[in-house]
């Protein structure tokens, strides 16, 4: 998979524009998985225009699926009220997909309930030896909605802090035994064997089909360190225009990159693959 993606790059040269998709390849996508901060979402708010792109793709037959490192208790109000197959949240804890014709919501958690109850408390500990470390840094406010991770906020509500800010308190949960990843406003930290791309293989293998038998059908657009898991698998990966400053801190980087930042390059690539579906050959 590593080297699918590779290949659509050209060597050393970072993410290739967008418009070096080939059309067919866009033709051929039915499912488009997406961050949500700072992807779909402009400035902490999703525009009409991002919204209007989930409706148009979900009309065409592709399943969005919003993969993100927010709560369990903003995914169920996703899952029940954006028009998306399923939501994966807190970076692969847990997975949530609502059936409107049964009003049925299915639900998926990879850690026990004694296990998250005993995290939890540690990485509270963390959390407050991070903070004490790098003054400005919060609790994220969503926190109270969460289950599995702890998500520190550097420039949502506090700060904002820089990367180095980020990476010196996701090197506290490191050293202290939990994984920590950073978004484009949170550290979130978790005590478990899970990131986005475990979450999106057990989503895939229980709802539809495994994710390896489908990648060629597969698109994945993101913005941050904590998308990598997802860029490295995902040979058509996209980066908004705002991922370019993290690249260099990134393990992995998207095979191509939008021009316009955010949300804006989220439509612009929803655009682009509803357009090639509408062209000679396509599905629509």
């Amino acid at each position: 998979m590593n080297e699918a993606r590779t290949r659509d790059r050209a060597e050393g040269d970072g993410p290739a524009p967008l418009a070096a998709v080939p059309p067919a390849r866009l033709r051929a996508l039915r499912w488009l998985l997406a961050d949500i901060d700072d992807t779909l979402t402009t400035g902490g708010r999703l525009t009409a225009e991002a919204y209007a792109a989930l409706e148009a793709l979900a009309r065409s037959g592709i399943r969005v699926v919003p993969v993100t490192g927010r709560p369990a208790g903003w995914c169920d109000m996703i899952a029940r009220f954006w028009p998306v197959a399923a939501v994966v949240g807190e970076n692969g804890a847990l997975w949530y997909a609502y059936d409107h014709a049964t009003r049925r919501m299915r639900r998926h958690q990879a850690q026990e309930e004694d296990a998250r109850i005993a995290a939890q408390a540690r990485l509270r500990a963390l959390a407050a030896e991070a903070m004490a470390a790098v003054p400005g840094a919060a609790i994220a406010a969503d926190q109270p909605f969460r289950l599995f991770d702890l998500a520190v906020d550097f420039r949502e509500d506090a700060g904002p802090l820089g990367l180095d800010a980020a990476e010196r308190i996701a090197a506290i949960f490191r050293a202290g035994g939990a994984e920590a990843k950073i978004s484009s406003i949170h550290v979130n930290a978790w005590i478990g064997r899970w990131d986005k791309l475990s979450g999106i293989r057990h989503l895939f293998a229980t709802l539809w089909r495994p994710l390896d038998e489908v990648l060629d059908r597969v698109a994945y657009c993101g913005d941050s360190p904590n998308d990598s898991p997802m860029f490295a698998a995902v040979p058509l990966s996209v980066g908004v225009a705002n991922v370019l400053p993290f690249l260099p801190a990134m393990p992995a980087a998207p095979a191509f990159v939008t021009r316009a930042e955010a949300g804006a390059g989220f439509v612009e690539f929803a655009t682009a693959v509803l357009a090639a579906r509408h062209q000679p050959g396509g599905t629509s």
